[in-house]
């Protein structure tokens, strides 16, 4: 029963993550954390880095972390395939009807307000996770604080200078054994 659940939930948010990956953000933190607790907020953060980090889609990478937390590997299958199902189905529909709506200018508006819907829906996930991680010790807060700045500084890195994120994954992880080295000499 559990691994229906894994399927359906992964499901819903197969069927109404818009924009990529980083659009499910909202829907893990909703689903995966408040209502099932499957895992923590800190947890779903590692698995969706790792994710994103990792060779293929983040939905796909991120959903089988999180099956196999649950289930093992059946678990990791069972939420990989409730995951890609709806998009499976929608790619199919849309393939065989866009070529008579691909010009046609209420679609295009249509897929304009989309993007801006899933930007701020990714930026309310963030902010709620941000307020979470406020929430805890000045010296946890501390290293929220150095963790903004590494994306901060990430993002520049990609966006401004237009480095591969390859670097960026390679410096942040340095940065986090050397401030791991430096919180285990206190």
């Amino acid at each position: 029963m559990e691994l229906l659940k894994l399927f359906v939930t992964f499901f819903k948010i197969g069927i109404m993550t818009f924009g990529g990956g980083i659009a499910m953000l909202p829907l893990l933190q909703r689903y995966v954390v408040e209502k099932n607790h499957w895992a923590t907020d800190e947890e779903l953060m590692d698995y969706f880095a790792i994710g994103q980090c990792t060779p293929g889609i983040i939905a796909v990478n991120t959903a089988t972390f999180i099956g196999y937390k649950k289930k093992g590997v059946i678990g990791g299958i069972v939420t990989t395939l409730g995951v890609i199902t709806p998009s499976i189905i929608i790619i199919i529909l849309i393939a065989a009807l866009l070529e008579n709506f691909s010009d046609n200018e209420i679609v295009r508006h249509a897929f304009a307000g989309i993007r801006v819907a899933v930007c701020a829906l990714i930026f309310s996930a963030i902010m709620k996770l941000i307020r979470n991680n406020f929430k805890k010790t000045d010296e946890y807060r501390l290293h929220v604080a150095v963790q903004i700045i590494l994306a901060v500084a990430g993002f520049t890195v990609v966006a401004v200078l237009g480095q591969s994120p390859v670097w960026v994954v390679i410096g942040a992880s340095i940065a986090g054994l050397l401030l791991g080295k430096r919180g285990e000499g206190k």
